[in-house]
């Protein structure tokens, strides 16, 4: 077998396992559940195409698409900031995305010897947050 049979054997065997790594991806961008789930389907897609120009480059021996791999690179870096600065400046989640209330009443059990010790969860416990900072507009 000579080394160029090895090569595009290996070329072809990446380039299915990279379509189905495309297939899954986009599935995950389809149905989520939550926009992060998406975001992150995204950037895994971004890196998938840039494997599929690696190893078309790789099999054709035109480096053009080293190019076009490097450039995609970038293009998909500076979407997924753009898309977590975008979550970020959402605010927190929904308290419907946290845990449910039957979660949050569930007694947890320490590491003792007796059976019966149940301690409740600081679930309810209420955390004092500093007060907001007035902005100059506020002020006056």
């Amino acid at each position: 077998m000579t080394p160029d049979a090895i090569v595009s054997i290996s070329a072809s065997v990446a380039l299915v396992i990279l379509a189905a790594t495309f297939l899954v991806a986009s599935w995950r961008v389809i149905v989520g559940p939550t926009l992060p789930d998406r975001i992150l389907a995204l950037d895994t897609l971004s890196g998938t195409a840039i494997g599929f120009l690696a190893v078309v480059a790789v099999k054709t021996g035109f480096a053009l698409y080293i190019d076009i791999a490097i450039s995609l690179g970038l293009v998909g870096f500076l979407a997924t900031v753009a898309f977590a600065r975008f979550v970020l400046s959402r605010g927190p989640l929904p308290a419907s995305a946290g845990p449910t209330a039957a979660q949050t009443d569930k007694t947890v059990r320490p590491a003792s010897k007796k059976p019966d010790a149940k301690v409740k969860s600081d679930a309810k416990l209420k955390i004092k947050t500093a007060p907001a900072r007035k902005t100059k507009k506020d002020r006056t």
